[in-house]
């Protein structure tokens, strides 16, 4: 049974959806892993497979190709923004957003990036695209920092996103995660997430705990994962239960089988 709990986004539901966490989370085995990867086989494709949440909540709709844009762009320099605060109390988050578009433009100037990078991309904008960008990137740093500041545990961004490579299977798997708290001996993972949470955010939110889980070394869930939206005040979290686990696992294959019948339909 799923754990999906469902609170109005504050301060207080927060703090207290980190600290009524379960004290134990459930393991993937190799086992577990090699029970996926059979799943994922079964399910052929004729080109690599890039699975995650959000294809999930789309119910197996494909992606558009990638472009950049201001909205895409704010989740990584909103949060470049915010590790430089962390290190330096004196930056403005607009000053430290400022600083980190510079930083990209100042690499593509020097000649360190490639095509289709964000730095290549921000390095042929005009002033005014720049200027939408910039703002974007505060709004989203802001809207991150008082989530932040309102946690009474200790947290910290995380590093990256999940990624994970389904052996054997020509799949990867991508999981979304911002921040990440310790809980005593227990890791709690936030994700934040823009607009407002539809009927299918809390099976995308099981498979962001899966694809965390899976991208452990030791296989070990997060004892929750919260999903926060800031903008409908609202946030959803699951438990970090084997229950969760293999229902964020089923989703994700379902959604390759979706998209095997849609690739079928094609070439037809």
């Amino acid at each position: 049974m799923s754990t999906l709990l469902h609170r109005r986004n504050t301060v207080r539901n927060v703090n207290e959806l980190v600290a009524s966490a379960p004290t134990i989370s459930s393991q993937l085995t190799n086992d577990h892993r090699a029970s996926l990867s059979a799943r994922f086989r079964a399910v052929n494709t004729s080109t690599h497979r890039r699975l995650d949440a959000w294809m999930v909540e789309q119910a197996g709709k494909p992606y558009d190709p990638f472009h950049w844009t201001p909205q895409i762009a704010r989740r990584v320099l909103g949060t470049s923004a915010l590790r430089r605060i962390n290190t330096r109390n004196d930056l403005s988050i607009s000053q430290a957003v400022r600083d980190e578009l510079a930083d990209h433009l100042l690499r593509s100037t020097a000649g360190y990036t490639q095509s289709g990078s964000l730095s290549y991309w921000l390095s042929g904008l005009s002033h005014a695209s720049l200027g939408l960008v910039c703002a974007e990137a505060v709004t989203w740093a802001t809207t991150a920092y008082e989530v932040l500041q309102g946690i009474e545990r200790p947290w910290q961004l995380a590093q990256s996103d999940a990624y994970y490579d389904v052996s054997a299977a020509r799949t990867s798997l991508r999981g979304r995660r911002d921040i990440v708290i310790k809980n005593d001996d227990q890791r709690v993972v936030l994700r934040l997430r823009a607009g407002s949470p539809g009927k299918s955010s809390g099976p995308g939110l099981r498979c962001d705990l899966t694809i965390d889980a899976l991208a452990s070394p030791t296989g070990t869930a997060a004892s929750r994962f919260i999903g926060v939206w800031p903008d409908a005040g609202v946030c959803l979290s699951v438990d970090g239960t084997m229950a969760d686990l293999r229902a964020g696992a089923r989703d994700l294959v379902r959604t390759a089988v979706v998209q095997q019948r849609g690739q079928m339909l094609k070439a037809a």
